[in-house]
């Protein structure tokens, strides 16, 4: 049984990249100290921010560290949340790069992305087949 999610973005500059998802999610981290922010964006679930390097000393020489794939799109934060236009629009105020506006997705979403400052995609989705299910807008999914 899983308690709780733990995803770990890995940022060129922590403070900078701390600051863009202070001002996205709207809470201070509930952890900011030299090589580790962490964000709770839910019950049971952290966006953590490493600083490249500290990612770098436990893949060693075996693969390649973040800095040699930059350019690449490194990973997508894919968050379902009341009010995606909203969320959208501070990414933007923050610093993100818009890649895709918000619209129909056919699979059942109406979503937006943005890339951070990092090369990070992060998507702003509104769940519209939940909001179609029960009075619980869905929350039984």
């Amino acid at each position: 049984m899983i308690h709780a999610s733990h995803f770990i973005l890995y940022v060129a500059e922590q403070a900078r990249a701390r600051d863009f998802y202070v001002a996205l999610i709207g809470a201070p981290p509930r952890l900011d100290v030299p090589g580790m922010t962490e964000l709770e964006l839910g019950s049971g679930v952290v966006l953590g921010l490493m600083p490249e390097r500290g990612i770098e000393r436990l893949l060693g020489r075996t693969l390649p560290s973040p800095p040699f794939v930059k350019g690449t799109v490194r990973a997508e934060v894919y968050l379902v949340v009341d009010e995606p236009d909203a969320w959208h629009a501070r990414a933007l105020a923050a610093g993100a790069r818009e890649l895709d506006a918000a619209r129909e997705r056919d699979w059942g979403h109406r979503v937006s992305y943005v890339l951070d400052l990092d090369g990070h995609v992060l998507a702003f989705a509104d769940d519209q087949r939940g909001r179609s299910l029960s009075g619980e807008e869905g929350a039984a999914r």
